[in-house]
């Protein structure tokens, strides 16, 4: 489903899963990530079926090598490389689709519907601790005058805090940094909640929260998805935005 339709029929937004690919196990079938030791000839050729079935040019595919930063890049006319060191890309030149790879961080897809600017956001622990999904917005306010409240979010399969357990140390940073809504302690262990700490902090730079959507798929739940947590050596799926031309 393209999640921002049938409202914003000029933006393409939607996640992929983990089939329908050439990978053998560990990362059958739709590995969409070259950084795993997968085969890169099977990755290449999954992202041309991504590109087919998801109705893009995978010559105009661009992709991060995603660090767990808060780095972020502006896509624009003089940018030729199609592999970016960053965590977040932002564009406003349509028919270039922007491609965030994860299994158990969140693909944050963002559409100002109003200025016309996509961005998509690996919204990992360390880059949430960092705050770049707010960080994203800020950018899309002061590069290209983007209004918050126009701005619609959409946070992708991840792993929920049903699954996400963290060691106390990790806990403790959560709660003094932003508060104890954001763990959970069951049975003596504690879990995070990355959903609720994202939506908080786009709320916090002016995102209307009616305007986000919280997948409710867990990917260490979901067997349909890639979860580092639950597997350790596995693929990526991804999260792809693109504006029409």
């Amino acid at each position: 489903m393209n999640i921002f339709r049938p409202y914003y029929k000029e933006v393409f937004a939607k996640f992929s899963d983990r089939w329908g690919g050439v990978s053998n196990p560990p990362y059958h079938e739709l590995n969409l990530a070259l950084h795993v030791e997968d085969n890169p000839i099977d990755v290449l050729k999954n992202r041309e079926i991504l590109a087919k079935k998801f109705d893009f040019y995978i010559e105009n595919l661009i992709f991060m090598e995603q660090t767990h930063s808060d780095n972020i890049k502006i896509i624009n006319d003089t940018f030729t490389n199609k592999q970016v060191n960053c965590d977040g890309i932002i564009t406003n030149k349509p028919n270039i689709p922007l491609m965030v790879m994860v299994a158990d961080c969140i693909p944050v897809l963002l559409y100002d519907r109003v200025k016309k600017v996509i961005s998509a956001v690996h919204a990992g622990r360390n880059g949430t601790f960092k705050q770049i999904s707010k960080k994203a917005v800020t950018i899309m306010k002061e590069e290209f005058g983007s209004n918050p409240e126009d701005i619609v979010v959409s946070l992708g399969p991840s792993i929920h805090s049903c699954c996400y357990e963290v060691g106390e140390d990790l806990a403790d940073i959560a709660i003094k940094s932003f508060g104890e809504k954001y763990v959970a302690k069951r049975d003596g262990s504690f879990y995070l909640d990355l959903q609720t700490l994202n939506l908080d902090q786009l709320v916090s730079v002016g995102v209307k929260e009616e305007n986000i959507e919280i997948s409710p798929t867990c990917t260490s739940c979901d067997k349909n998805y890639f979860s580092y947590r639950r597997d350790g050596v596995t693929g990526r799926f991804a999260g792809v935005i693109k504006l029409h031309g």
